[in-house]
């Protein structure tokens, strides 16, 4: 990577910890400059436009976590449902204490913007469309192995359980109360057949 790519790199990083904690509309293009040190000149040479900006944060939150989806259902440590039961584990574990306030993009921006800007919502259907194929993948391999119920239909299945957890996690940070994860880990474990250990 050279030094303009990690100018890149740095402004959207920088930009996710302000955004994650503010909203995409709320925080405007001085304070991403100001933490991140930058001119304004290095923003417009990476990004024509502040939705623009918006999209390349998207995209790369994505692909960030398509990666750490890939690592661990790429695993071939235990039975397809433990991983992708595993999964949801960490993402209530994650999120109990903060909500999802400070951990996931997706949620945070999926409301603000899907209105707003059509750029920015397509890169969250693309991104969720990804999340949920990586999942259904996920499950494939626990019916390949025998860990998954009988009869169950890997892709909508994924879309299923995503859903259930992006409704959880939404939940969760307006009540600020983690009863929502309780009720999803509850139902996921339901509806891939898991007992209770």
């Amino acid at each position: 990577m050279n030094r303009t790519t990690d100018t890149r790199e740095h402004i959207l990083k920088t930009a996710e910890s302000l955004i994650l904690g503010k909203g995409f509309a709320a925080v405007g293009l001085g304070p991403i400059l100001s933490a991140a040190g930058v001119p304004k000149g290095s923003f417009y040479h990476w990004f024509p436009s502040k939705e623009a900006f918006g999209v390349a944060l998207l995209e790369r939150y994505f692909e960030r976590y398509l990666e750490s989806l890939d690592e661990r259902f790429g695993s071939a440590a235990g039975t397809g449902r433990a991983r992708v039961l595993g999964y949801f584990a960490d993402w209530m574990d994650r999120q109990r204490d903060g909500g999802c306030a400070q951990q996931c993009l997706a949620v945070k921006l999926a409301a603000e913007v899907a209105d707003l800007s059509e750029p920015m919502r397509q890169a969250l259907e693309v991104g969720t469309r990804r999340i949920t194929a990586r999942i259904a993948g996920a499950l494939q391999a626990a019916s390949q192995d025998g860990s998954l119920p009988a009869g169950a239909d890997p892709a909508s299945l994924a879309v299923t359980l995503y859903t259930l957890w992006i409704g959880a996690s939404v939940l969760t940070k307006a009540q600020r109360d983690a009863t929502p994860f309780e009720a999803a880990w509850a139902h996921t474990l339901h509806l891939l057949g898991a007992d209770l250990h």
